[in-house]
């Protein structure tokens, strides 16, 4: 069996097992969001500044999740690619 094979059909695996589970832990995430922002619409005692730290805390949160994604993605890309232009050698 060829070895570029395998090592394709690892990545494919690795690369859905990844997928999944981020979209998990992406739905985690945006459940606790709403619930997070459930809470500082109710928390009258909270003062606006600390509301706004914590909204402000939950949007970096949300980008570098989407940064860490466009960057996996984009490497899993460039590992096809190679085994694509090893293939075709």
């Amino acid at each position: 069996m060829d070895p570029n094979f395998m090592l394709k059909q690892m990545l494919d695996f690795n690369k859905t097992a990844y997928d999944n589970s981020f979209s998990a832990m992406l739905t985690i995430q945006e459940q606790n969001e709403k619930m997070v922002n459930t809470f500082l619409e109710q928390a009258a005692w909270m003062p606006e500044e600390g509301k706004k730290l914590i909204r402000d805390w939950v949007g970096a949160y949300k980008k570098g999740c989407e940064d860490f994604k466009k960057t996996a993605d984009e490497n899993y890309k460039k590992v096809d690619e190679f085994f694509a232009s090893a293939k075709s050698e």
